[in-house]
């Protein structure tokens, strides 16, 4: 911590009113000092333009302690190198040595900043610590956007710590009402372990680290490789019920032979659903993308040597016995239900299509950091009192950049009568011409445009300092050479405070610090930005290029607009993809075209059901399209796989969606459900993006499975593909 701002020692300039001449000579009081009106400092903490909504609240019910982290000069070092080096990769200028450094440097960059992140979640534990002494005397909360990093890190981790052990308890739950067996409980239980090891080994040999984005890639490997599984399972448990007389090395080769190619089939197409994410511009999600498909291949690989190899180490099981009426009469009402309302299927079908895409046509982007957090938790608490009544959560920096005038243009008088004051270095003598009334003027108007927008909270910039040196100054604006007097005299102590952030001389800038109020429900954030880039232009008369908008509401906006056109706008690309790798397996266009309809209808689904139900897509919930696809393409080609083994029968379109039901159906079913319960436990989190999460992922299991088990084998019934065949 390099500093803490509190009421006590801010600076007050009203507490009795201080001169001109004392403010320029730098006699200026705090809550402390000797002399300060207690009485006329609460009016001034309560009315200031500096104080008001960043250190009390309007109600002076709440006061607010700001604590400055050091800078990093470790990290902007090695930042600072490393771009030095890309600069020259981008011109093709890098010899094989600076390559080798930058690779060097990349590798410091990550060790700096893990060391880096495990001391800020130290002193925010600490600070709590502190917090926690003085608790009985007083409401206290935590805020700000280091807290609001740490904490999500934080809380992902104890939900997947929490909740992945719920989840592993209720899958081998659900395994064992299903099959009954202690095999087939610990033989899935153990290729879904070995399967997230072997991944998590991968990524640690080539550097890719699990982020925020990212950190659902554990479970999804697990409903991957749960879904293989199954596959295997109920084709084995199929073959031994028709050849209850075969050894067991027939059996698993007979299974392994039959599953292989679907399998493998299924795994590709799911690659090519997770494809989508490779096409972002963020890294964090291009590297889930490699991570999911890297993840996806090493669950096929392992599941097919393990599972084989386990079952040839233990005796072939009694044939199955009696018959799971309520698993069956699932599978087998869809089958009938299908059979007799195809025309009624397809109806729904074309209804819900139209309303899926009027619901992704209302989807939002946005990302709200509260929002994050139910109500009765604690940091959502804090996050909404500093939101609403300590000048907002979210940095907004506003720059403005002046163009070159000529020093050589400055009033001689003025240049005499500032030379009266002048014991300056270099730097403050150039600062004294450089307040001139155009730019204070536009400093005001700019400032008073930004506080009176409804989204913004506090608002700090050089227009705050003159506001209060104009009511010292007995309402009169001080002019250019008052303000060139001011700049050279201002203590140390305070320029950091009041006057050097809010203007770069050397640069020619002004800054506006803005705060959004994050919580506030009308706030859309990209429009927001849009509008303020427009207004400062078209109101102030400013080009384009001399207005910057940055900070960490414009990073976290940009990096949503990125993922919004990665994974909704290139859904087309994914389904061109998808009918390419549909071709490819099946070799026939209307095949292609009959399996790709009910893949988007499941990943469109879900993404409707946002839209209609307001859930924003967030830096949490975006990848969720990607999800959704991979789902449901695993459904689909299992099913028309087994649906063209079984056609060759009797080539009975009727009969062999039965057949298919009877005996695919069941391992979607299986699947399906264990997921979907499994995954029901995620939604009991205080976090809810985890929320988000197990409920999205249940509702595109359900669609798909559904959408299989109707939808697709309707449209073989109806369409015939296989007849040509």
């Amino acid at each position: 911590v390099s500093s803490v701002l509190t009421i006590l020692d801010v600076p007050l300039l009203e507490s009795p009113p201080v001169s001109y001449s004392e403010l320029s000579e730098g006699k200026i009081r705090n809550l402390e000092s000797p002399g300060t009106d207690r009485a006329l400092a609460e009016i001034e903490l309560r009315e200031s333009d500096f104080h008001r909504s960043l250190l009390v609240s309007p109600d002076m019910k709440t006061t607010g302690l700001i604590v400055n982290f050091r800078p990093d000069p470790v990290y902007q070092g090695l930042s600072a190198r490393r771009n030095a080096y890309l600069e020259k990769q981008a011109d093709g200028s890098l010899s094989e040595q600076e390559t080798a450094e930058l690779r060097n440097v990349v590798r410091e960059i990550h060790q700096h900043l893990d060391q880096t992140k495990n001391a800020r979640h130290q002193d925010i534990t600490d600070i709590r610590a502190i917090m926690d002494k003085y608790r009985p005397e007083a409401e206290l909360f935590l805020g700000g956007i280091s807290m609001i990093s740490d904490d999500m890190i934080t809380f992902i981790k104890n939900d997947l710590k929490l909740f992945g052990a719920g989840v592993f308890v209720l899958l081998i739950v659900m395994l064992g009402i299903i099959f009954k067996r202690l095999r087939w409980i610990v033989l899935p239980m153990l290729c879904c372990f070995l399967s997230v090891i072997a991944t998590m080994g991968v990524l640690g040999m080539l550097g890719w680290e699990v982020t925020v984005i990212s950190s659902n890639f554990v479970s999804l490997q697990l409903i991957i490789t749960l879904a293989i599984v199954i596959h295997i399972i109920v084709r084995y448990r199929e073959f031994l019920k028709e050849n209850p007389e075969s050894d067991q090395k027939t059996l698993v080769l007979n299974t392994v032979g039959s599953k292989l190619v679907p399998c493998l089939y299924a795994a590709l197409t799911t690659i090519a659903g997770f494809t989508s994410l490779l096409l972002c511009d963020i890294l964090p999600v291009i590297n889930f993308g490699w991570m999911m498909n890297a993840g996806i291949l090493l669950s096929l690989a392992l599941t097919f040597i393990l599972l084989p190899a386990g079952l040839m180490l233990l005796e072939k099981e009694p044939p199955p016995t009696g018959h799971k009426r309520f698993q069956f009469s699932i599978t087998d009402f869809l089958a009938r239900f299908t059979e007799s309302n195809g025309t009624l299927i397809l109806i729904i079908s074309v209804i819900l299509s139209v309303l899926i895409v009027i619901g992704v046509a209302r989807l939002k982007v946005e990302n709200s950091f509260i929002d994050y957090f139910k109500k009765t938790t604690e940091i959502y608490q804090g996050m909404k009192i500093i939101d609403q009544k300590l000048g907002g959560t979210t940095p907004l920096d506003i720059i403005v950049e002046f163009e070159d005038i000529a020093l050589e243009d400055s009033d001689a008088e003025d240049d005499a009568f500032l030379d009266e004051f002048d014991d300056s270095d270099e730097e403050e003598d150039e600062g004294k011409y450089w307040f001139t009334d155009d730019k204070t003027e536009l400093a005001e108007k700019v400032h008073d445009y930004l506080d009176n927008l409804p989204e913004t909270g506090k608002v700090l910039s050089l227009a705050t300092l003159l506001k209060i040196a104009r009511k010292l100054n007995k309402g009169e604006s001080l002019d250019s050479l008052e303000l060139g007097v001011l700049y050279t005299k201002l203590p140390e102590k305070y320029r950091p405070l009041i006057l050097s952030p809010y203007i770069s001389v050397e640069q020619n800038e002004l800054r506006f610090a803005v705060r959004i109020r994050d919580s506030l429900k009308t706030l859309k954030r990209d429009p927001l930005l849009k509008q303020i880039q427009n207004d400062l232009t078209t109101k102030f008369e400013l080009k384009k290029e001399q207005v910057h908008l940055t900070g960490t509401m414009v990073l976290y906006n940009n990096m949503l607009q990125s993922l919004f056109r990665s994974q909704i706008l290139t859904l087309g690309v994914v389904a061109l993809m998808l009918m390419l790798m549909f071709l490819i397996l099946f070799r026939s266009l209307k095949i292609a075209l009959i399996a790709l309809f009910p893949n988007l209808f499941s990943a469109g689904a879900v993404l409707g059901v946002m839209g209609w139900l307001n859930i924003p897509l967030d830096m949490m919930t975006i990848t969720i399209a990607a999800i959704s696809i991979g789902i449901a393409v695993d459904d689909t080609i299992h099913y028309i796989y087994r649906f063209r083994e079984e056609i060759k029968k009797d080539n009975d379109y009727c009969k062999t969606m039965h057949r298919c039901h009877g005996s695919i159906g069941h391992a979607m079913y299986y699947t399906s459900v264990t997921i979907i319960i499994g995954f029901s436990v995620l939604m009991l989190s205080n976090f809810f993006p985890t929320i988000y999460f197990g409920l999205f992922t249940g509702l595109a299991m359900f669609i798909a499975l559904i959408a299989a088990l109707t939808l697709l084998p309707q449209l073989l019934v109806l369409f015939k593909p296989f007849t040509e065949e």
